[in-house]
């Protein structure tokens, strides 16, 4: 049942990130034939992963203590991320990876403006609100929406292929003083409206993938930001703060941020001798 409060959303890609320590002075201690077949061995998996059209594989060298390795699958399904994650968890490197983190969740957007409009438009066709030709008639307003040329393209995008990435978890406040979900639906929207054209301005400098995660994971949603410079990440989330939805009714989880490389350049990165590149070319 639509309760009219709550907006509707468009999903698409299942999405599992994966964030792991490198035990580099293990690796170090491999010999450079086993070094040699071992990455080999994970390149043809993950590049299997990569080629499939339901699918897809990003891989960053991340910053910090947090994590060494971060791999982002796609997945078309909820089945084919446990087959990416079980291929994974098979490798002989996975002897070296240590998780320190993982994040379960979907790929959303968000329909706040076109939900109340759907439920204007049916308010006028004079229908029963839930009945059998108003759920029809909503389910079909709703696929109008996800057949938007706009829409369409965001939702079944790959991993964007930009230098950086920049990854968090995050909520709306649902407290006793402070509950974003209490809050009158036109508040919410005009909110969430003025809060999108912070992210609007930023156009060309950032790509930002929402993952919705109630109930599959411990936060609300994920958020994935890519960019070719990082210092873009600081400019917008900080100018976010500002921002009422943010300011007022957000709350964050822990911050991951690391550049993106190419699958050919997975050894570059098991070794450590170079910053493994990112190759649009060979990721794409």
């Amino acid at each position: 049942m639509r309760h009219p409060d709550v907006p509707e959303s468009l999903e698409s890609w299942w999405i599992l990130h994966r964030m792991f320590a490198f035990d580099r002075r293990a690796w170090g201690r491999v010999g450079a034939e086993a070094r040699g077949r071992i990455g080999r061995a994970a390149a043809a998996v993950l590049g299997r992963l990569k080629a499939r059209e339901d699918a897809d594989v990003g891989l960053a060298q991340m910053l910090g203590h947090k994590a060494g390795l971060m791999l982002t699958h796609y997945a078309k399904t909820f089945d084919g991320l446990v087959a990416a994650q079980t291929a994974v968890d098979r490798l002989e490197l996975a002897e070296y990876l240590r998780p320190k983190a993982s994040y379960v969740s979907i790929l959303e957007l968000g329909l706040y403006e076109a939900t109340a409009k759907i439920h204007a438009v049916l308010s006028e066709r004079g229908l029963k609100p839930h009945s059998p030709e108003w759920n029809a008639a909503f389910d079909e307003l709703l696929r109008e929406q996800a057949e938007q040329p706009r829409n369409a393209g965001r939702l079944w995008a790959r991993v964007p292929q930009r230098r950086y990435v920049c990854f968090y978890p995050m909520d709306k406040k649902r407290g006793e003083l402070v509950n974003w979900y209490a809050l009158p639906y036109e508040e919410r929207a005009k909110l969430m409206l003025d809060h999108g054209k912070i992210g609007r301005s930023f156009h060309g400098l950032v790509t930002q993938v929402i993952s919705g995660s109630a109930g599959l994971d411990d936060w609300e949603w994920g958020v994935d930001l890519y960019a070719d410079d990082a210092l873009t990440f600081k400019k917008l989330v900080y100018e976010m703060r500002f921002d009422e939805a943010s300011a007022r009714y957000a709350a964050f989880g822990p911050f991951v941020t690391g550049l993106q490389f190419s699958l050919d350049e997975l050894a570059t990165y098991l070794n450590g001798d170079h910053v493994p590149a990112l190759n649009a070319a060979a990721s794409a």
